[in-house]
């Protein structure tokens, strides 16, 4: 059995992180059995980062290596009909909801805006966690958000970057269907990972609103979260 660690749910959505959101997807829509440890303290995982997953006593790490272990591994066929111009695109659009993450994360966590919206709505889903453990995960988040480059934003240029991030997604998801077609890919999976973080993010930031502005965006994510959600 396959054992997948990752951050706690938050919203109504299985992680309230991309990454480990992103991989529960993947799962769900290929149907290979696994369970779900919820974790706060990711000291311990692979590089100390979430998601991980344990299969049969062998630890992966990184959401990408992830997918690709359980798709050689459990043959998995997803994307076994994909062009290499449509494996190109979602190459691109993995690397930009990278981009992506960090703004998401700012607006969480650095956004003073929003952070007492965002700790109080953490509390009251997860009430074992603190006030004083979040401003901790915060002073680490500043840290991190300083040496990768958003923290030195202020919040208009942190959002611009997002903004655009978004706006490639809204014109590459089609108003039908998915991204490559009419079953979902690995590349929904992905882009379900972010925007249902963003969409049912119940904290009116500026990605929320522009999410909520782009009606292919909101159906994207509303049929992969109905999928996932059985």
């Amino acid at each position: 059995m396959i054992t997948l660690y990752s951050y706690p749910k938050l919203f109504g959505v299985a992680d309230n992180n991309g990454y480990g959101l992103k991989v529960f997807a993947f799962l769900k829509l290929t149907g290979v059995p696994f369970t779900h440890e919820h974790i706060f303290d990711a000291s311990k995982a692979p590089r100390g980062q979430l998601p991980y997953i344990v299969d049969d006593g062998e630890t992966i790490g990184d959401s990408e290596v992830i997918l690709a272990h359980l798709t050689a591994k459990y043959r998995l066929t997803i994307d076994v009909a994909l062009t290499q111009a449509q494996r190109d695109i979602d190459h691109l659009v993995v690397r930009m909801l990278d981009d992506l993450y960090w703004v998401m994360s700012y607006s969480r966590w650095q956004d003073e805006k929003y952070f007492p919206a965002f700790s109080a709505a953490f509390m009251r889903e997860h009430p074992q966690v603190t006030l004083e453990s979040l401003k901790k995960a915060q002073e680490f988040n500043f840290q991190r958000y300083h040496y990768q480059g958003i923290g030195r934003y202020p919040p208009e240029g942190a959002y611009a970057r997002g903004l655009a991030d978004l706006g490639v997604l809204a014109r590459l998801v089609p108003l039908a269907g998915y991204v490559h077609g009419a079953t979902p890919t690995s590349v929904d999976a992905a882009i379900y990972g972010f925007i249902a973080n963003i969409h049912f993010f119940d904290i009116d930031t500026p990605l929320k609103r522009y999410v909520a502005s782009e009606p292919q965006l909101v159906r994207h994510c509303e049929a992969i979260h109905a999928a996932v959600s059985k």
